[in-house]
């Protein structure tokens, strides 16, 4: 039904110039915030998740198919300036490769990438560097053979339900000195309480099994006895190194 609707009345709208659509929007959203102030915040945190979506959408395509904020927030400095040439990196929950490509390319770090998902892997196969290889696996079970120095984890985390048992199976097979770590917080903004408070979807992707605090990723680093060596928050957002602590500390 929904598909249907779009069909019909979106070449309608298209025909519309852009300043009456924009007015007649602007009318109805007035009227949206003239109910009572529960079911007004309520459709207009509904209205704004809709135009989010659609704003990450276009924001792909605006940068030739890489999310703009890489660009903007310029998050791949944090791993790229953490790495050094030859470092063996493995990259898990790669996505399209963008970061991985950066790490290969301006740290010269040998950099192999892992994902789930078929599509993004054949999407990062179009970066070429020969330090760079990409693989389509389940990250507990279809790990690389060899070990690796650094694990780069970047917005991944958070889409793991048993996220302790994942850290520490994956430093138990791969052997890594530190981990690289990027993981969205719960506390980035007061809609994210307002939506709770209204009994709404609350985390900024419904794959999401948590999102963070400073308090409560120290507390998760700890009980997969990582030692957190470096810890900073930007964009709402933390981003951190890590190491496991000696086996012989654990006891």
């Amino acid at each position: 039904m929904k598909q249907a609707v779009i069909r019909v009345v979106l070449p309608l709208f298209k025909l519309l110039p852009y300043r009456l659509c924009r007015v007649l929007c602007n009318l109805w959203l007035q009227s949206v915030a003239n109910k009572d102030p529960k079911t007004a915040m309520r459709q207009l945190l509904e209205v704004e998740n809709g135009l989010t979506d659609l704003i990450n959408f276009v924001a792909v395509g605006y940068d030739n198919g890489v999310h703009v904020k890489h660009r903007l927030t310029k998050y791949h400095d944090f791993f790229v300036d953490r790495l050094q040439p030859g470092e063996l990196v493995l990259d898990i929950g790669c996505g399209i490769g963008a970061l991985a490509h950066s790490m290969a390319t301006k740290a010269d770090a040998v950099v192999t990438g892992i994902d789930l998902n078929g599509e993004n892997i054949a999407t990062a196969s179009q970066f070429q560097h020969p330090n760079l290889t990409f693989i389509q696996g389940d990250a507990l079970q279809e790990l690389p053979p060899q070990p690796f120095e650094t694990i780069v984890i970047s917005n991944v985390l958070e889409h793991i339900e048993h996220r302790v048992e994942f850290l520490n199976t994956v430093q138990e097979q791969v052997l890594p000195r530190r981990w690289l770590i990027r993981v969205p917080m719960i506390n980035r903004d007061w809609l994210v309480p307002m939506r709770q408070e209204l009994g709404m979807f609350y985390f900024s992707d419904p794959t999401h099994y948590t999102e963070y605090t400073q308090q409560s990723f120290e507390a998760e680093m700890q009980a997969a006895h990582f030692t957190i060596t470096h810890l900073q928050i930007n964009w709402g957002e933390i981003w951190a190194e890590a190491q496991p602590q000696k086996r012989a500390n654990r006891q």
